[in-house]
Order: structure tokens, then C-alpha cells, then sequence
């Protein structure tokens, strides 16, 4: 039968942080360029009418909202750390049988004789 002692799932692991940035940037890079696209329909959408100050307005607070979303990380993900304790539990030693006899050492004495 297989050990039935729960693993922690890869799963479970946080966003590596270079994953994290490059998904940051990303998201960064979007909305920056749907900035671009609400300036070129301000510009070129005739007649102008109420959607110009919408694509305007918006051309103004998208670089406020992409800095803010850029800036936060995943504050989301859980931080807590699992113990390592449990997963180093083993069996104690077995009980040794009969008398146990005491180390045998061994002394190495060097000096200076002639030969």
C-alpha cells in the first residue's frame, strides 16, 4: 500500500515572481493601447457627440488605473508557509537485541624514531 501522508500540490505554490511581473506588464501594455484606440476614435469619430467626451475622458483616466493595477501584486495569494515537521516524521529506531558491547577505538600515536 502506497504512504498516505498528504503531499502539498504544486498547485498551491505562488505566482513566481518574474511570472507575476511578466503578467503585470502585460496588463500594463493592454490597457495603454486601448488608451491609444479611445484617442484615435476621439479624433477621427464624426460628428462629434457625447462618445467624444466618453473616449476623452477615458484617454485621461487609463493611464491612472493601468499604473494602479500595474503596481499591485497578487496580494491575493495565500502567503502562509506549510511545515516541513510532517513531512519528516519516520518510524523510531528499533530496539537493539541482547548486550551492546562499547565501541572499539583505535589510538595512533606518531613520533619521531629512527629507524
Amino acid at each position: 500500500m502506497k504512504n498516505a501522508r498528504e503531499v502539498p500540490a504544486v498547485t498551491s505554490l505562488p505566482q513566481s515572481p518574474r511570472d507575476e511581473s511578466d503578467h503585470r506588464v502585460r496588463r500594463y501594455a493592454l490597457t495603454m493601447s486601448i488608451r491609444i484606440v479611445c484617442f484615435g476614435l476621439m479624433v477621427l469619430v464624426q460628428p462629434y457627440g457625447w462618445y467624444t467626451w466618453v473616449f476623452g475622458i477615458s484617454a485621461a483616466v487609463l493611464p491612472y488605473i493601468a499604473v494602479v493595477f500595474a503596481n499591485a501584486g497578487s496580494d491575493s495569494t495565500e502567503t502562509a508557509a506549510e511545515s516541513p515537521r510532517r513531512e519528516l516524521d519516520a518510524p523510531a529506531p528499533a530496539p537493539l537485541d541482547g548486550p551492546t558491547a562499547p565501541p572499539q577505538v583505535i589510538t595512533i600515536h606518531e613520533g619521531h624514531r629512527d629507524r
